[in-house]
C-alpha cells in the first residue's frame, strides 16, 4: 500500500509544499546565478532514464559558466564553476528544482539517483532492476557513500532498495539526507558525473 499509493502522495505533497516555502529563496538563487553564471542560462537541464528507462528531462540549477578555452572547447568543469555555483553545490541548493519533476510524476523524493541515458545499454539484467520504481532526488546509495563506492556497490545499493521499499527505509534515507546536507558530506556534481567519479563503462 505504501510503495503503490502513499509513496506518491507524500511526493505530491511534499514537493508542492516546500517549492511554496523555497519559492523566495529559489528566485534569489535563479537572479544570482544568472549574474555569476554569465549569461550561460540558471538550469540545467538533461535526459535522463525514469520509470522503466522512459526518458525524462530533469531540472537543476546551472552551477558552471560556459567559458571556453583556445581550441574552443569548454574548460574542464572545475574551472566553469562558479564561486556561487560552488555555494549552490556544496548547500545542495542546485537539487531544488528537481522537486518540479516530483510533482510532475518523473521522479519521486526518494529513489535511485537518474543516471545518464548512454548507461542504459551497459547495465545488467539485475541492475537494470533499480529503472523498476521512479528514480529520486537522494535514495539508498546517496546514503551508504556515494561518491565513495564503486558502481557495482552502487547499483546493489539501488536494486536493494526497489526490494525493499517501506516507510521506515524512507525515513531513514531522509535522516542521513538531512545530515549529510547540513555537514556537506559526499557533495555530487549536479552537471557531469565526471566531476566527482569516472564514468559508468560496463561491467567488464
Amino acid at each position: 500500500m505504501y510503495r503503490h499509493f502513499f509513496k506518491r502522495i507524500i511526493d505530491i505533497t511534499a514537493s508542492a509544499g516546500v517549492l511554496l516555502v523555497f519559492s523566495p529563496v529559489l528566485i534569489i538563487v535563479a537572479v544570482l546565478l544568472h549574474f555569476f553564471n554569465e549569461g550561460a542560462g540558471v538550469f540545467f537541464l538533461q535526459e535522463r532514464p525514469g520509470y522503466k528507462g522512459r526518458p525524462f528531462k530533469i531540472v537543476k540549477f546551472k552551477t558552471m559558466n560556459e567559458r571556453k578555452g583556445p581550441d574552443g572547447k569548454l574548460l574542464p568543469d572545475k574551472q566553469r564553476i562558479t564561486r556561487f555555483g560552488a555555494f549552490v553545490r556544496n548547500s545542495s541548493l542546485d537539487e531544488l528544482p528537481q522537486l518540479w519533476n516530483v510533482l510532475k510524476g518523473d521522479m519521486s523524493l526518494l529513489g535511485p539517483r537518474p543516471l545518464l541515458m548512454q548507461y542504459l545499454p551497459l547495465y545488467s539484467k539485475e541492475q537494470m532492476r533499480r529503472h523498476d520504481v521512479r528514480p529520486g532526488i537522494s535514495g539508498w546509495a546517496q546514503c551508504h557513500g556515494r561518491n565513495n563506492l564503486t558502481w557495482a556497490e552502487k547499483f546493489k545499493l539501488d536494486v536493494w532498495y526497489v526490494d525493499n521499499i517501506s516507510f521506515r527505509t524512507d525515513c531513514s534515507i531522509v535522516w542521513t539526507t538531512l545530515k549529510r546536507v547540513i555537514k556537506k558530506e559526499d557533495i555530487e556534481n549536479s552537471e557531469s558525473t565526471q566531476f566527482t567519479t569516472e564514468p559508468f563503462n560496463g561491467n567488464n
